[in-house]
């Protein structure tokens, strides 16, 4: 999972893990590279600026400082204003805590709704990344599957018709009766995202680590 990459550890359900894999959901859900969004966390993690009130203490120089140093010059800007706009909403509303906006959703979509109203720069994509390795964990996370992971399942002959919302269901019922001790529905959903993004959708089949189980390898 891209959370645990980072070191961030989502299972202990604390609102400091949570708050880091949100700052980590921001950086991915903008259009820049996987590479650069992961430098930048770390950059995150030097500054200390893992916590509303840290980062809206930086301001906005020193958050465009920070985004520069992970390599985010052409959006440092753009997403210092964003990074700002969110935390003071984040602070306002919910006291910075990630845990009570969940706790005061009334269901998922309208936890993804609070999420997206804490600022302009919070859409779909970044709300998908947020909350796909938190299913299971917070009780109101069910985001729908994003297009990559749909592609490679069906490609793996998983599933047949796509159709999100059943395709859901058909892959968690698949994990249910294939579950892997020390692993859970976020970790098999994660493997499918990067399969679809890193070789269905480059067909890089001859590369790809499921291949022998692909329905559709092209060489």
């Amino acid at each position: 999972m891209f959370s645990k990459e980072l070191g961030i550890n989502l299972q202990e359900k604390s609102s400091d893990e949570i708050f880091k894999w949100f700052v980590a959901s921001l950086l991915f859900g903008a259009r820049i590279s996987e590479t650069i969004a992961k430098n930048t966390y770390r950059e995150f993690e030097k500054d200390d600026l893992l916590s509303a009130e840290k980062i809206l203490k930086r301001g906005w120089h020193g958050m465009v400082f920070t985004l520069d140093k992970g390599g985010y010059v052409r959006y440092d800007y753009k997403t210092a204003d964003k990074f700002l706009e969110v935390m003071e909403n984040l602070k306002k509303k919910y006291n910075g805590d990630l845990n009570i906006l969940h706790e005061k959703s009334s269901d998922s979509q309208d936890l993804e709704q609070k999420l997206k109203n804490l600022g302009k720069g919070i859409g779909d994509v970044t709300v998908n990344i947020f909350l796909r390795e938190l299913r299971g964990i917070w009780r109101k996370a069910n985001p729908p599957l994003q297009d990559l992971t749909v592609n490679s399942a069906k490609n793996l002959g998983l599933i047949k018709k796509v159709d999100k919302k059943s395709n859901l269901q058909e892959l968690l019922k698949i994990w249910e009766q294939k579950r892997l001790e020390g692993y859970n529905f976020s970790n098999f959903e994660t493997a499918l995202l990067r399969i679809g993004k890193n070789y269905c959708r480059k067909h890089k089949c001859e590369m790809c680590p499921a291949k022998n189980f692909c329905m559709q390898v092209h060489f």
